[in-house]
C-alpha cells in the first residue's frame, strides 16, 4: 500500500511539498552565491542571468532586479508546456534567487576572487543549484524552462542545450567585457553546464 503523498510523506515517484520547499530554498540559495563570486569578479554567465549580467554591468541597475523582470516572459511557456506546479515553483526560485543576490553582498563580505576561481566555484555552485532545482521539478527560469521543456519533448539533453543558448549571451558580452574576462566567463558557463550535463538525466532520476 502507498503512502499518501503530503507535507510531510513523499513515495518513491513523488516530493512531499516539505521536500519541494526545501529543494527550492537549497537550489536558490546555492545558485545566488554562485552568483556573489562571479559577480565580485566582474564575471558573466549565459542565460537570463547572464542577460542580468550585461544589464548589471551596462546600465547599472541591480542584478537581481534584472534577473527577475527577465524571467516573466517565460512563465507563460512553463504554464503552458510543463505546468502550474513547475511555474509556482520557479517563480518561487526566481524570487528568492534575486532577492538573496540582493542581499548576500551585504552579509557576505568578499573583496576579491581570482576570476579563474571565480569562474570554476561560481559555475559549480550555481550548477549544484540548478540541479537542485531541476530535480523538484523547477528551475532559474528563462533558458532553464526552455532546456527542460526540449528535454522533455525531444530528449535532447538539458544542459547541451542551455550550453548552446548560453553561448548566445556570451558572445553579446564582447560589447561590454575584456578578453580576459570572457574566458573567464566562458569557463563558468561550460562549468555550469557541464555539471548539469553530466549530473541531470530524466530517466535517472523519476522523482516528481
Amino acid at each position: 500500500m502507498k503512502t499518501p503523498v503530503g507535507f510531510w510523506s513523499s513515495s518513491p515517484e513523488r516530493h512531499s511539498l516539505l521536500e519541494d520547499i526545501q529543494g527550492v530554498a537549497a537550489g536558490s540559495m546555492l545558485a545566488a552565491l554562485g552568483v556573489t563570486l562571479l559577480a565580485t569578479a566582474q564575471l558573466m554567465v549565459g542565460g537570463t542571468a547572464g542577460l542580468g549580467f550585461l544589464l548589471r554591468y551596462s546600465t547599472g541597475i541591480s542584478f537581481g532586479a534584472a534577473f527577475f523582470i527577465l524571467n516573466l516572459p517565460f512563465y507563460w511557456l512553463a504554464y503552458r508546456r510543463l505546468g502550474l506546479p513547475f511555474t509556482v515553483k520557479t517563480f518561487a526560485a526566481v524570487a528568492l534567487t534575486a532577492i538573496l543576490t540582493s542581499i548576500l553582498p551585504q552579509l557576505i563580505t568578499v573583496s576579491s576572487v581570482e576570476p579563474i576561481t571565480a569562474a570554476v566555484f561560481g559555475g559549480l555552485l550555481m550548477g549544484c543549484g540548478m540541479l537542485v532545482l531541476f530535480r523538484h521539478r523547477a528551475s532559474l527560469g528563462g533558458f532553464g524552462i526552455l532546456a527542460l521543456y526540449l528535454q522533455d519533448r525531444f530528449g535532447w539533453r538539458a544542459g547541451f542545450v542551455q550550453l548552446g543558448l548560453d553561448c548566445v549571451v556570451l558572445i553579446l558580452s564582447f560589447f561590454v567585457a575584456s578578453p580576459a574576462v570572457i574566458a573567464c566567463s566562458v569557463l563558468a558557463a561550460v562549468t555550469l553546464n557541464l555539471t548539469l550535463a553530466i549530473n541531470h538525466r530524466a530517466d535517472r532520476y523519476i522523482v516528481r
